[in-house]
């Protein structure tokens, strides 16, 4: 992930500040081999707070339903 997204970003950047220029390759290979050293301990670093947040989220989705599918019930029974 860290690489083809490292690749995709410092290429659009790449071509966002230099435009088409005749040695834009080097450019972007330079650019994408920093990326790449940056963004992989960062994916590392940032991956299992995203995986814990997401769990919390999709928890409480599920508990929330649960809760409102019991007061439906309990709406419909009284």
């Amino acid at each position: 992930m860290a690489l083809l997204m490292s690749c995709i970003m410092s290429f659009v950047i790449t071509l966002f500040n230099v435009g088409f220029i005749e040695n834009v390759l080097f450019v972007w290979l330079k650019a994408w081999a920093f990326a790449f050293v940056v963004a992989f301990p960062t994916i590392n670093l940032v991956a299992p707070i995203v995986n814990k947040l997401v769990s919390l989220v999709l928890f409480n989705r599920h508990h929330m339903r649960s809760n409102h599918e019991n007061l439906l019930i309990w709406r419909n029974s009284h």
